[in-house]
Order: structure tokens, then C-alpha cells, then sequence
């Protein structure tokens, strides 16, 4: 293709894309760095503290991505009212959005504390029990605030108002930040808490991102023309019905996504505390890729439902190209860092020479799974767009359950690769969803 071609067809897209996924990176890349300095700070306190983390964390991601993936329901619909000009259905959608997404968080409460009253049984080291229970227990208390966030996120996300949630975002984490130094140091006249005080500043901070973005719908002009339908909600069966219809087969697609890392968690924790420690440290910093491309393909997702509500296929199929592109240029400079500085990274989070060393051995099945996971996420946004959603969630069950997981167990356990075994999950997981997902799209969109 041309150049001129590519900047009348490609280059209007790349900017729009740009201008709408930046500020959700850096929320996210917001969110990492909160990531890196529990890590940082509790890795630092102990090693069997940082390891009763990564147990929990790679629990919770579950749930949380889980839940996330549901308020995602909301975007194709009030993505695709904005782009109409629909504005009080808009702010209906969010309403129902809100009443769903609550029940949605009532269930998957119930199910994480049903894990919780079996966590000594899924083989973790012992030592880590006294650890993992309290600071699991604040972190079912914070889901409840996150995932309700979540869905005011979605909503001004779809309504093209990125900015709002990367301000809350990064004052929430610097906020952060500044309680665990606190709370896990016992500094300015605190106890020393260590891990339990990062759940503490956890919990906090995701109460006040709830409360900051309540007050914004409230009072932000931007809000004004969503307002009415807002304050003086209409029940509407259909909408209720259409969320659900598009909400749970995200929340699954992305739930056994997640779980596929979960329970790679689960089976590193049999190799040991240090095995664990490592995962734990990799998975924080390889989750800035994953950041990088998951606000892209956001990005995508909302301009490709724009676009829908205008019947707009000619800019459908060319924005879900932009957003590969750019995937792929962000992936190819993140992973030279990564390769780079992989001797170094362990260093930055334990003093534990053998944590270090297992971090640079798992660069390896991380540079081979990044093509992968950026094919999948721009794909599966590019679907969400378009309200196809039932497909996604039979692709991930084969791509993570059928494919990956066996893969990482017989690499890991059958070959006694390890760590390095179990981590090739991921490269043959996402590479295969994201190969059935462009797939899929290629299929709906010739039709539409």
C-alpha cells in the first residue's frame, strides 16, 4: 500500500485511536505502577509476603478482569447511542448497566468467599496461610468498590471522555502508594501492617475513586446532556436484557483469559515460594504490555461502535487495522526493553538471587506470546464493537482450557521445564485466540 494511501485511509484513525486509548493507557500504565510499588514495597518487607501476594493478586485478577469484562457490555450500546446522538438512551444504558453490574458483583462476592473458606486446600505453601487470609479478605471488600467504578468508566469511556478516569486513576494510585509506604512500613505514626497495611491502602483508594466519579456525573458539565435520563431513570426490560446478552460472554471470554494465568499461578505455587515470587514479579511487569495494548484495543472497541451505530463498515474494518498497527509497534519497543534489562529486573523487587534468576529465564515464553496477545486483544475489542460477543467466549475456552493450560502443564510437569514450562501456556493460549478471533471478525464484517 501506498504511502498516500495509507495516510488517507490509515492515518486519520491512528490519531483518533491515539487520542482516545492514550489517556487510557496511562490509567492503566496508572494502575501498574501501583502494581509495581506494592510489589516493590512488599518484596522489600519479606519474600514470603511478597509471595502470599502474588497468590492473591493473580486470584483476584480473575474476578476482577471477570467483572470489568461485564460492565464492558455497556460500551457497544452506549458507544453506539453517542455515535446516533442518542444521548438520554445513552445515559439510560448506563442506569441499567449500573443495576446489572451490582447483581453481577453480588455473585462473583459469593463465589470468591467460597474460595476463601478453601484456600488451605489448593496446595499453597503453608507458611503463606497467616499471610494470604487477612489480606484476601480486604480484597473482596475492594472489589465491590472497583467493580462498581468500573462501570462509570465504561460509560465515559463510550461517551469518548477517556480523560476522566486516567485523572482518577492516577490520583487514586498515587494516593496509593503513599498508604502503603505508610501502612506497610509503619511510618508517621502507624503500625507496621506489611502486607495487610497494602490491602488497607488498596481498599481505601478504590473508595475514593467510586466517590470522585459519583461527584463528576453529578456536577461536570460535560454530563449535562445524560443527566435527566440519569437522576429520573426509566426502567427498560430491553436494554437490561441486551446488557446481559452482551455482558456475561465478555465477563467469560475474559474470566478464562485470566484464569488461564490464575491457574498457572496455582501451578507455579507447587514449584515453591521462590517460583511464586518470581511469577509474581514477571507477571508485574509484563502486565504494562498487556496495559498498553488492553487501552488500544479499548480504543478500538469504542470507535468501531461509533462507527457501528452509523452502519459505518468502510471505518470499521479500517480502524481494527490501525489498532493492530499500533499494537504491534508498542509491543515490538516494550519487548526490546524487556529483553534488554532482563538480567536486571528480578534485582529491582527481591534481594533473592534465585528469584532474579527465574525472572530472566521467563522472558523467553513472554517475547513469544506478545504477537499473540495483541492480535487477540485488538480482535476481541473489534468484536465487542460490533455486539458480536457469543463466539468470543467458545474461542477462549478452547484457546485457553483446550489449548494453553495443557500446554503449560506438559512443558512444565511432563518435560520438567518448571517455571518456564508452565509459562508456555500463554504463548500457545493467546496466540490461538487471537488467530480464531481476527477470524471471526473478518467473517461478521464481510456480512454485516
Amino acid at each position: 500500500m501506498s504511502y498516500p494511501s495509507i495516510r488517507a485511509n490509515y492515518i486519520p484513525h491512528y490519531k483518533a485511536l491515539i487520542h482516545l486509548g492514550l489517556p487510557i493507557v496511562i490509567g492503566q500504565i496508572g494502575i501498574i505502577v501501583m502494581g509495581l510499588a506494592d510489589t516493590l514495597m512488599i518484596g522489600h518487607h519479606t519474600t514470603p509476603e511478597l509471595a502470599a501476594a502474588s497468590f492473591v493478586n493473580n486470584v483476584f485478577n480473575f474476578a476482577i478482569i471477570f467483572s470489568m469484562g461485564f460492565s464492558y457490555g455497556l460500551t457497544p450500546i452506549a458507544g453506539a447511542f453517542f455515535g446516533s446522538g442518542k444521548y438520554d438512551k445513552a445515559g439510560q444504558a448506563f442506569m441499567m448497566s449500573l443495576i446489572a453490574n451490582i447483581i453481577e458483583t453480588v455473585i462473583v462476592v459469593f463465589a470468591m468467599s467460597i474460595i476463601y473458606f478453601n484456600v488451605d486446600r489448593l496446595g499453597q505453601p503453608a507458611e503463606l496461610l497467616p499471610l494470604i487470609r487477612p489480606y484476601y479478605v480486604l480484597m473482596i471488600i475492594a472489589l465491590v468498590f472497583k467493580n462498581l467504578f468500573s462501570t462509570f468508566k465504561q460509560f465515559a469511556d463510550s461517551i469518548t471522555e477517556t480523560k476522566i478516569g486516567m485523572w482518577i486513576l492516577i490520583g487514586s494510585n498515587l494516593l496509593n502508594i503513599v498508604g502503603n509506604y505508610i501502612l506497610i512500613y509503619g511510618k508517621l505514626g502507624f503500625p507496621e501492617w506489611g502486607l495487610f497495611g497494602a490491602g488497607v491502602s488498596t481498599l481505601f483508594s478504590n473508595v475514593l475513586m467510586l466517590v470522585a466519579f459519583i461527584i463528576i456525573i453529578c456536577r461536570n458539565k460535560i454530563f449535562t446532556a445524560y443527566r435527566s435520563s440519569i437522576f429520573h431513570p426509566r426502567w427498560s426490560s430491553t436494554l437490561f436484557r441486551r446488557l446481559n446478552v452482551l455482558g456475561w460472554p465478555i465477563a467469560f471470554q475474559l474470566g478464562m483469559e485470566t484464569a488461564s494465568f490464575s491457574l498457572s499461578a496455582l501451578m507455579v505455587g507447587w514449584l515453591g515460594t521462590n517460583a511464586l515470587a518470581s511469577h509474581q514479579v514477571m507477571c508485574t511487569i509484563t502486565t504494562v504490555n498487556f496495559m498498553i495494548f488492553y487501552g488500544i484495543g479499548s480504543a478500538v472497541a469504542i470507535r468501531v461502535s461509533n462507527f457501528c451505530g452509523l452502519h459505518d463498515i468502510k471505518n470499521i474494518r479500517r480502524t481494527s487495522a490501525a489498532g493492530f498497527h499500533l499494537i504491534l509497534i508498542c509491543g515490538i519497543i516494550m519487548s526490546a526493553l524487556i529483553f534488554l534489562f532482563r538480567n536486571e529486573m528480578g534485582g529491582w523487587f527481591t534481594d533473592n538471587r534465585e528469584v532474579s534468576v527465574m525472572v530472566a529465564s521467563l522472558v523467553i515464553p513472554f517475547l513469544f506470546y506478545q504477537f499473540g496477545d495483541g492480535l487477540q486483544i485488538n480482535f476481541a475489542n473489534a468484536l465487542r464493537g460490533i455486539s458480536d460477543v457469543k463466539v468470543m467466549m467458545m474461542v477462549a475456552f478452547v484457546a485457553y482450557f483446550i489449548i494453553g493450560l495443557p500446554a503449560g502443564y506438559f512443558f512444565g510437569f511432563v518435560l520438567k521445564w518448571g517455571i518456564v514450562g508452565i509459562w508456555m501456556t500463554f504463548p500457545f493460549g493467546l496466540t490461538s485466540a487471537g488467530i480464531m478471533y481476527w477470524l471471526r471478525f473478518r467473517h461478521r464484517v464481510s456480512v454485516m
